[in-house]
């Protein structure tokens, strides 16, 4: 009896390991799945990087930053809506989306600023509006600061860059080691929850989304370098960063981001000498993503200006 009660308790924990495992999905799947054409796929200081360009080749120049573990297909409504008068770029970070890793496994800001730079100057744009989420709101201050020549504007939707009440400035961050896990188990039902935090309404996140997110974390390498990025992510203090940026800025938040509070909103308002603020009622941290035409009614009026 005690054997037999053995034999299932051993199956049974086969079974969760069995639905646990997630292997990754080869990339000849994946770009036969989600990459328009062969020719979006482009080396770029050393990086495969996965670009589209799209709209007017002598519009305005519009480039689109994604967020942590995201990639650009988040942004697929506001390209099509603003793709008939802006010439509008999207690209997956390294190791994101179709992009592959890394050679280097540099995952640092200073790399990631090399690689945009690298791309304005391959696609031939001198200047351009960066529009960014999250980290990739990040990024895109940092690189206005770093670059004035070349930015004309900035769209920081939830922007990342203050270290929340308990991490400090300058120091790596501390990754949970379960974290680690998600390199071997990854089911869809576990990401899920991750993915509707970052909506106001949990339920607008449709199937088809989640599939994007999920088969996209498992292209051969994206989650080791998920880890990394985040690893290697060394906040400074952005307060005298921001007040040396000092064109228009245009800060868009949803009132019910859990990822990023609209609090924040108020230290880069502070510290931003031409920033305002558009607050989206209902919505989460992909305002972009969950609502696009209403979230994108403020960006056109700004870029208007």
């Amino acid at each position: 009896m005690l054997i037999a009660i053995g034999l299932v308790a051993a199956a049974g924990v086969l079974g969760v390991v069995a639905w646990l495992w997630t292997p990754d999905i080869s990339r000849a799947t994946l770009e036969a799945r989600y990459l328009r054409a062969p020719t979006d796929l482009v080396e770029i200081d050393g990086v495969r990087l996965h670009v589209r360009d799209t709209g007017p080749r002598d519009a305005p120049a519009l480039v689109l930053l994604h967020g942590l573990g995201s990639c650009l297909h988040t942004f697929e409504p506001w390209a099509r809506a603003l793709e008939g008068d802006y010439r509008v770029i999207r690209f997956d970070l390294p190791g994101s989306g179709l992009s592959g890793p890394d050679p280097a496994e540099s995952y640092t800001d200073a790399r990631s600023m090399e690689v945009l730079r690298a791309l304005l100057d391959r696609l031939g744009v001198d200047r351009a509006t960066l529009i960014g989420n999250s980290i990739g709101g990040r990024l895109a201050w940092t690189f206005a600061a770093a670059h004035p020549e070349r930015v004309d504007r900035l769209v920081l939707i939830s922007p990342d860059g203050f270290a929340s009440p308990g991490f400090d400035y300058g120091r790596a961050p501390a990754i949970p080691a379960f974290l680690s896990l998600i390199r071997y188990a990854l089911p869809s039902a576990l990401l899920r929850p991750n993915i509707a935090a970052a909506y106001g309404n949990p339920d607008a996140l449709t199937d088809d989304t989640l599939e994007r997110y999920h088969a996209l974390l498992l292209a051969p390498g994206n989650r080791d370098a998920l880890i990394e990025r985040m690893r290697q992510t060394i906040l400074v203090d952005p307060r005298p960063i921001l007040r040396g940026i000092d064109i228009p800025v245009l800060l868009l938040w949803g009132e019910k981001d859990g990822l990023i509070p609209i609090a924040n909103a108020d230290d880069y308002l502070r510290a931003l000498p031409n920033g305002r603020l558009v607050a989206l009622p209902g919505l989460g941290h992909v305002p972009h993503e969950e609502a696009p035409e209403t979230s994108l009614v403020p960006v056109r009026a700004f870029l208007s200006e």
